[in-house]
Order: C-alpha cells, then structure tokens, then sequence
C-alpha cells in the first residue's frame, strides 16, 4: 500500500465520521422537535382545563346551598379542522365567552342569547380568521353547544 492510498483511507474515513454524526444530529432534532410540539399541545390542553375548573369552583363556592337545576360546566364541540393548537385557543375563547354563565339557573337563561354570543362571530388568533357557526345547543347542568369554525 502506497503512502497516498493510507492517507485517502484516513480522510475517507474522517469525512465518514463526520457525516455519521452531522445525520445523527439531524435525526435526534427531528424527533426531539417533535416530541417538543407533542408535548406543547399538551400543556396548551391541560391549561384550559385547569381554567375551567378553577371557573367552575369560583362560581359554585357562591351557590353551594342552592336546590335548583344550574349549569355546572360547559362543553363545547367543535367541528374544526386546523392545527390542533388553534382549536384549543378557539374552544378557550368560547368558553370565555359563556363563563358568567357558570351558577347560573338554567330556567332564567334564554338560549336564543346564548346563540347568538357566538353565532356567525370571526375569531382573530395569530393572522387567521376563523368564522364560527353554532349548530346545536343543550342547556342541563353541562352546557353543550356544537359549532363548526370556517376559516375566512
């Protein structure tokens, strides 16, 4: 083996090194990246559902002695088809929305009004616009409205 030919093997063999670990160091940040995104959307779930229940106890420690039928919580469906962390700021801001409603008698409320606090209402979250329909309301101690949200 001439001298030329060791030392071709040598920066054969370094720039092989070199580009092993510059791939490994792409594909671990890929799946941390990812990883990172699944773990975002979590927190982002698991925070509004704190707020809601942190809503829900502000609102019954007020009308713990009362008998008749209230609304004890709110749920809403959405019928949405963009990115997972615009529907969880959506749902938010609607049940923002309905939140006074919470210890409320659900023979005083109208459901008419409460359609209409989000019917055919445009929600602005990070440059886009999402136009929002209401399709069904239930008013029993869980408030369930159903709504589809359009972008515009």
């Amino acid at each position: 083996m001439s001298q030329q030919y060791k030392k071709g093997l040598k920066v054969c063999f370094v720039s092989g090194i070199i580009i092993g670990i510059i791939i490994g160091i792409a594909g671990f940040s890929v799946m941390v990246s990812y990883r990172m995104d699944q773990l975002y959307k979590k927190v982002a779930y698991l925070e509004q559902t704190i707020q809601d229940k942190n809503i829900v106890l502000e609102k019954f420690e007020k009308n713990i002695n009362t008998w008749s039928l209230i609304i004890k919580g709110i749920e809403v469906v959405l019928a949405f088809d963009g990115d997972e962390i615009d529907k969880i700021q959506v749902e938010k801001n609607i049940k923002d929305k309905y939140a006074t409603l919470l210890g409320k008698e659900v023979k005083k409320i109208d459901p008419d009004l409460i359609i209409e606090v989000v019917d055919k209402r445009i929600f602005k979250i990070d440059d886009k616009e999402y136009k929002l329909k209401v399709d069904r309301l239930i008013l029993t101690e869980i408030m369930k409205i159903w709504i589809s949200v359009e972008p515009v």
